[in-house]
């Protein structure tokens, strides 16, 4: 009976699938120009390294503040129609990048990322469970590889189109004459957003319960979220994570620039850090479940992440920016693996689960600033030493952290 039943739900899967692989393809393309904004805003606006960073905390800050209630609004409005709200929420944000460009003005700026985070959140609040449940739990890391690659593979073009537009030459302009460039290209993605948002209201995703028919039997005598240690080392794992995947791709170009490099090449190192996640990805469709679990895969990238750390805290030039690049390879099992440990057998608390795990992603709003200070005060290479304790937090979570079933 199982055999025949089997068919159907997976091809009732695939369309699901598609949007919100779609919707990944959003997230990337939107979160990953963040490197090559604070690389021009730092130039444009004449700011410190702490300065630029708050791109990134503008941006990742909002899923901290509406992490929860992202979760009460998707229960009101569904999925579907969260989502498109969502797009919508993006669309007012990247509009603003419009008047702040004509007022030369860094926190307008800051304001249109903050709603752009908001809209986010919403969306990564449902897409990221979403992709969790359609299908077998001990696969859901292979699925949202599929949707890393989409996102990824946004990045990487992001990269491309906004690298060329924003970063090209010796250096950016300072004043108002260098925002002008930015206002086409986000009128464009206010538009392409709107389309999306109809299209996804318009389209037939299904609803789904969140809630696990592997739950525990003794589930329903947990009276808190908190009373869930492998939900609650995720969330500070998944913070470390955020933190340290903003702070490898993010930071990468300035860093360059402080090392010698120019706009023409260093414009393109964030690049290489997406083309490293990309092959990560990739891997992990291919090998996981079927020669590697989740957790092992996390362990080894874990420790790999932490020896090629070392190794840019000790070389110089290129083979330094190599070592931060290729963290993005080390550093690919990490979201995909830690969704479905941390929301293993919730049961009736996985929806507010959820909502916490999008929380953590204010890693890249806490850390990345840490970073910039380190940058700034004490020394642009050595500023990555921070990496190190976040990926030692991680490498636990994976070997002992996900296995504990009470305090």
């Amino acid at each position: 009976m199982t055999p025949t039943t089997a068919p159907p739900k997976t091809q009732s899967y695939l369309g699901p699938l598609l949007i919100i692989g779609a919707l990944f393809f959003v997230f990337g393309f939107v979160t990953w120009t963040n490197s090559v904004l604070m690389a021009f805003f730092k130039q444009a606006f004449n700011l410190s390294t702490v300065g630029s960073s708050l791109v990134a905390s503008a941006f990742f800050i909002s899923y901290t503040l509406m992490g929860i209630p992202s979760s009460a609004l998707l229960k009101r409005t569904g999925f579907k129609n969260g989502m498109s709200l969502g797009l919508l929420i993006m669309a007012v944000g990247t509009l603003v990048f419009v008047p702040a460009a004509r007022a030369f003005s860094y926190p307008l700026f800051l304001v249109g990322l903050f709603l752009i985070g908001v809209g986010l959140t919403v969306l990564q609040t449902a897409s990221n469970p979403y992709a969790t449940i359609l299908g077998p739990r001990e696969s859901a890391a292979q699925r949202i590889s599929f949707m890393g690659i989409a996102n990824k593979m946004a990045g990487i073009i992001s990269q491309r189109v906004f690298g060329s537009l924003f970063l090209t030459g010796a250096s950016v302009a300072v004043g108002p004459q260098s925002l002008e460039k930015v206002v086409t290209p986000y009128l464009v993605l206010t538009a392409i957003l709107i389309v999306l948002a109809g299209l996804v209201r318009l389209s037939n995703l299904p609803d789904v319960s969140e809630e696990q028919d592997d739950a525990p039997s003794d589930v329903t005598a947990h009276t808190s979220v908190w009373q869930f240690p492998n939900l609650v080392l995720g969330v500070i794992a998944l913070f470390c994570y955020v933190g340290a995947e903003v702070i490898s791709g993010d930071t990468i170009i300035n860093y360059g620039k402080a090392i010698g490099f120019g706009n023409d090449e260093a414009k393109y190192f964030t690049e290489y850090t997406l083309y490293g996640l990309l092959a990560g990805y990739l891997l992990g469709i291919v090998a996981i479940p079927r020669w590697i679990s989740q957790q092992n895969s996390l362990r080894f990238g874990m420790i790999l992440a932490i020896i090629l750390t070392i190794g840019a805290l000790v070389t110089d030039g290129f083979t330094s920016i190599l070592c931060i690049a290729l963290l993005g390879f080390a550093i690919a099992p990490t979201w995909p693996a830690i969704w479905p440990l941390a929301l293993n057998r919730l049961g009736k608390f996985t929806k507010m689960g959820s909502a916490l795990l999008i929380m953590a992603i204010a890693g890249g709003a806490v850390l990345p600033p840490l970073h910039g200070y380190l940058f700034d005060h004490i020394n642009p290479k050595m500023a990555y030493g921070l990496l190190l304790p976040l990926f030692s937090f991680i490498l636990y979570y994976a070997t002992v952290g996900y296995k504990k079933t009470s305090w």
